[in-house]
C-alpha cells in the first residue's frame, strides 16, 4: 500500500489534482465551523440536541455538522442536488432543454448548468429564509431567545450569508471536478459523512465503558455495518458483459475480433438515493419549521419522519423511480445499437439495428430492476436494524452507499491516471 501511494505522488498531474482536492475540502471544513453572527451557538446546540429528531440528524449528517452550528455552509450542498433533480426532470419534459442536452453540445450543457446554478440560488434563498425564521422563533425553556439580534435583521442577514455560502460551496464542488480528482459534489457529500465517523466511534466507546450499551448490540451493529459495506462493494463492482464482435478484413480474409459491452448491475450509482433523500427532506424540513403553528404541517412532518413506515415506502418508491429515470438518461440502447452498426460490430446471434437495441433494452431493464431492489434494500434495511437495536449513532445504508461508491469511483479515476502513465493499477482485480 505504501508503495502504491508513493507511485501515485510520483505522477505530477495526479499529485496536483489530489492536493487540490484536499485543499478545497479543507476550505469546506473551515466554512462549516464559521457560525452565522447573531446567534448564541451554545444555546442553539443545546436546543438541537434536546429537541431535534432524526430528520435533523440526517440533514446535519449531510451538511457535515454545519447545520447544528448554523454555519455559513448550514444547508450543505443539498440545494444544488435539489436543483439538479428539477433540471433533470425538466430536461425530460421540456423540448428546449432536451434539445440543449442532446443537440447543442458544449453550449447546451453550459446553458443547463447555468439554469441549475440559478435554480440553486432560488432554492437556497428559500430554505435559508425558512431556517432563519424558524431559528428566530426558538425559545429555550427559560424563555431565553437563541438569537441576539433584531429578528428582522437576523433573518435578512442569515438568508444572505447562508445563500452565499451555498453558492460558494457549489463553486468548490465544480472546481474539484475540474481541477481535482473525482466528482466534486459527491466528494463534498462523502466528506460530510466521513467526518462524523470518529465522533460516533468515541461516543459508542464511552457508552460501552459506562455500561449504557451492551456488548452484544455493539457487535451486531458492527457486523451489520461490515456486511452492508461488503455487499455494496460486491454489487457495485458487478457487471453484465454482453459479447460483441468486430468484423475485420486481413488481406482479403474476413476475421472477427471479440470484445464486450459492460453493463453495471447498478448503472445509476448513488444518484437515485441522493435524489430520493433530497426530495423527501425538502418538504419534511419545511413542515418541521411550521409544525407548531399548522396542523397540516405537523401531519406532514410526522408522516415524513424517517422512523415512519410511510417514509420507508415513499423512499423505496423514489429510489426505484430515479434508478430507472437516471439510467434512461445516461444509457440509450438505440444509440449503442447505432454505434455498433456503424463500426461494423454485432452481438452474436442478434441482428444489427433494431433487434440489437431491443435486446440491449431487455438486458438493461432487468439489470436496472435488480439494481433498484438492491439500492432500496441497502437504504432501508440498515436503518430498520439500527432502529431495532437502538444504537447510539445514526447509520443508514444511504450514507454507507454514498461513501463506498464515491470512494470506488475516485479510486477508479486514480487508476485511470496511473494507467495512462503505464503504472500498475491501484486496484487489483
Amino acid at each position: 500500500m505504501i508503495e502504491k501511494i508513493r507511485v501515485i505522488f510520483e505522477v505530477k498531474d495526479l499529485r496536483n489534482r489530489i492536493l487540490y482536492t484536499l485543499l478545497m475540502l479543507a476550505l469546506y471544513r473551515l466554512g462549516t465551523h464559521i457560525p452565522v453572527p447573531g446567534v448564541d451557538p451554545k444555546a442553539l446546540e443545546s436546543y438541537m440536541h434536546s429537541s431535534a429528531g432524526i430528520l435533523y440528524n440526517i440533514y446535519n449528517l449531510f451538511s457535515g455538522g454545519a447545520l447544528g452550528r448554523l454555519s455559513v455552509f448550514a444547508l450543505g450542498i443539498m440545494p444544488y442536488i435539489s436543483a439538479a433533480i428539477i433540471m433533470q426532470l425538466l430536461t425530460a419534459m421540456v423540448p428546449t432543454l432536451e434539445r440543449y442536452q442532446k443537440e447543442e453540445g458544449d453550449y447546451g450543457r453550459w446553458k443547463i448548468t447555468q439554469y441549475t446554478r440559478y435554480l440553486t440560488i432560488a432554492i437556497a434563498t428559500f430554505q435559508s429564509m425558512a431556517l432563519s425564521i424558524w431559528i428566530s422563533n426558538i425559545h429555550l425553556p427559560s424563555g431565553q431567545s437563541i438569537i441576539t439580534e433584531n429578528p428582522f435583521f437576523f433573518i435578512f442577514m442569515t438568508t444572505v450569508i447562508i445563500t452565499t455560502g451555498t453558492v460558494f460551496l457549489m463553486w468548490i464542488g465544480e472546481k474539484i471536478t475540474e481541477f481535482g480528482i473525482g466528482n466534486g459534489i459527491s466528494i463534498i457529500i462523502m466528506a460530510s459523512i466521513v467526518v462524523n465517523i470518529p465522533t460516533a466511534i468515541i461516543r459508542t466507546y464511552e457508552l460501552l465503558k459506562a455500561g449504557d450499551l451492551s456488548i452484544l448490540k455493539a457487535v451486531i451493529a458492527v457486523a451489520v455495518i461490515i456486511l452492508v459495506v461488503a455487499g455494496i462493494i460486491y454489487i457495485q463492482e458487478a457487471e453484465r458483459r454482453i459479447p460483441i464482435q468486430y468484423t475485420r478484413r486481413n488481406i482479403g480474409i474476413p476475421t472477427t475480433q471479440a470484445t464486450y459491452i459492460p453493463f453495471k448491475l447498478n448503472p445509476a450509482g448513488v444518484i437515485p438515493i441522493i435524489f430520493a433523500v433530497a426530495i423527501l427532506m425538502f418538504p419534511a424540513t419545511i413542515a418541521n419549521f411550521f409544525a407548531n403553528k399548522s396542523e397540516i404541517a405537523r401531519i406532514i412532518a410526522e408522516t415524513l419522519t424517517p422512523q415512519s413506515y410511510i417514509y420507508f415506502i415513499l423512499y423505496i418508491g423514489l429510489i426505484i423511480f430515479f434508478t430507472y429515470f437516471y439510467t434512461a438518461i445516461i444509457i440509450n440502447p438505440n444509440d449503442i445499437a447505432d454505434n455498433l452498426r456503424k463500426s461494423g460490430a454485432f452481438i452474436p446471434g442478434i441482428r444489427a439495428g433494431m433487434q440489437t437495441a431491443e435486446y440491449l433494452n431487455y438486458v438493461l431493464s432487468r439489470l436496472v430492476f435488480a439494481g433498484a431492489i438492491f439500492l432500496s434494500a441497502i437504504a432501508v434495511l440498515p436503518m430498520l436494524l439500527i432502529k431495532w437495536l437502538d444504537v447510539p449513532f445514526y447509520f443508514g445504508g444511504t450514507s454507507a452507499l454514498i461513501v463506498v461508491v464515491v470512494a470506488l469511483d475516485t479510486l477508479h479515476q486514480i487508476e485511470a491516471h496511473l494507467a495512462m502513465k503505464r503504472y500498475e493499477g491501484f486496484i487489483k482485480r
